[in-house]
């Protein structure tokens, strides 16, 4: 029930005189659950004599200021930026596919793989397994042994799919935290190796040379990372074999998806990266896991082009959240036993600490990304020649609504080229008040944010 604070100023902001401009700004927003608010002013100005040709500023907005989308792409921050993000991902995906985007439709016939990689186990955790539509038992062992802290390292119940205990270590204490957290710091460096050691592979395998490969074939791909229940990341990607010009040229006929497959799964197999030696720490050599999963992406098959994009974007919006850790940074001095934590996050968190303070790693400022469990890497990326670019998707979609102003005349019509624009702009808040925040969930449609994300508002 809305408190008699948050209804006064939705009653208030109801009875404001900008009304009306303070809700176009909104739905501008499309739902954003925590705008960022700006101040300051544009001035077209003809670069030859000098005259004005327009002029916008915000001190004529409601309140003064110009609210607009923050962008994030964390659906537990905002769901609406976020389904924006996850929007353009698709059709960045999708165009690396089927075509589209500036991509031509002949890179169908390209040999692609969707490749899963995965992390070595840390410690044995419950987990959920179905056989034939059926939930087996978690870990049954009619013989388990019993761990050096008094566990019996078996479990029989059968998780259901949100049940809390899922990803969480049958024994805590016998649980390597500090792999885990090293793992995920290392991933990234673990992933640009393996893409070196497969265009070594695809190279050999059609006995040329790096330099001769560039030459006929050009090996590209498109990833994301994904965050497992006991809190590692594992790594889906697309991979396409091209012509030496890219997606607009053929791969030779040796390029076959077979030929791939084989280079995949030996550059998994073949890659390793180690850190350091640190007090009380040994010196570790990552691999990635035993589960490797290669398939071929087909039209209409199994595995389509829409799975395939849809299940790559999904992620791209996600992160930490269903290790149950936090999506903000954690200052060191912060108590986690005042976090609502499940233990196996807190534990992970915990050990990016004590580990971030440790001189030999603290290259890996796991400190500073303890909130994402030692993880630093990009969540999405690709490679230059896979497809188009969010930046271009996000230009194309900034000179959509420059037309739409134009068209309703709230900008005048003018060669962008010949115009001298300047712009002075600054911060001057984020988010909603609370009554401002119950209006504009009706406005939008979109869900009321916990109060806690509310403050900052104008």
């Amino acid at each position: 029930m809305p408190s008699t604070y948050a209804v006064a100023g939705l009653i208030t902001r109801l009875h404001d005189p900008q009304y009306a401009r303070w809700a176009s700004q909104i739905r501008r927003t499309g739902g954003c659950r925590q705008p960022i608010h700006l101040r300051g002013h544009v001035h077209h100005l003809d670069p030859a004599t000098g005259q004005r040709l327009h002029t916008y500023s915000t001190t004529g907005e409601p309140d003064g200021i110009l609210r607009v989308p923050c962008k994030t792409r964390r659906t537990s921050r905002c769901p609406a930026c976020a389904e924006t993000y996850r929007s353009d991902t698709y059709q960045l995906i999708r165009a690396g596919l089927i075509g589209g985007k500036g991509v031509p439709d002949s890179v169908t016939a390209h040999p692609c793989l969707f490749v899963t990689l995965t992390a070595p186990s840390f410690g044995t955790v419950h987990t959920r397994r179905e056989k034939n539509g059926t939930v087996l038992p978690c870990h049954a062992r009619r013989d388990a042994a019993t761990c050096p802290h008094g566990r019996v390292m078996s479990c029989t119940a059968r998780h259901g799919a949100d049940e809390s205990r899922l990803g969480e270590p049958l024994c805590p204490d016998c649980y390597d935290y500090a792999g885990s957290v090293l793992f995920n710091a290392m991933s990234p460096e673990l992933w640009r190796r393996f893409t070196e050691a497969l265009r070594r592979r695809v190279a050999k395998l059609a006995r040329l040379t790096l330099r001769e490969l560039r030459e006929q074939a050009t090996i590209s791909f498109a990833k994301v990372a994904e965050y497992q229940r006991r809190g590692v990341v594992h790594f889906h990607a697309v991979i396409r074999v091209d012509g030496p010009d890219g997606p607009a040229s053929p791969p030779p006929a040796w390029a076959t998806a077979d030929a791939l497959a084989d280079a995949v799964r030996h550059a998994a197999s073949a890659v390793t990266v180690t850190v350091p030696e640190a007090p009380d720490e040994p010196a570790r050599a990552f691999q990635w896991g035993a589960q490797l999963d290669v398939r071929q992406i087909t039209m209409d098959g199994e595995l389509t082009e829409q799975a395939v994009a849809a299940y790559i974007a999904k992620y791209a919006t996600k992160a930490a959240e269903c290790v149950g850790t936090l999506d903000r940074r954690i200052n060191p001095l912060d108590d986690l036993t005042a976090f609502d934590l499940r233990d196996h996050a807190r534990r992970l968190i915990a050990e990016c600490l004590h580990l971030g303070a440790l001189d030999e790693l603290a290259d890996l400022r796991l400190v500073h990304w303890a909130h994402m469990l030692g993880f630093r890497g990009h969540f999405s990326t690709k490679s230059r020649r896979y497809s188009t670019t969010l930046g271009k998707l996000r230009a194309a979609r900034t000179e959509h609504v420059r037309g739409e102003q134009v068209t309703t005349g709230r900008l005048p019509l003018f060669d962008k080229d010949t115009v001298l624009v300047i712009s002075h702009w600054e911060y001057a808040g984020q988010g909603f008040s609370v009554g401002d925040a119950l209006l504009s969930a009706a406005l939008t449609g979109r869900p009321l944010p916990s109060l806690p994300a509310l403050g900052g508002g104008a």
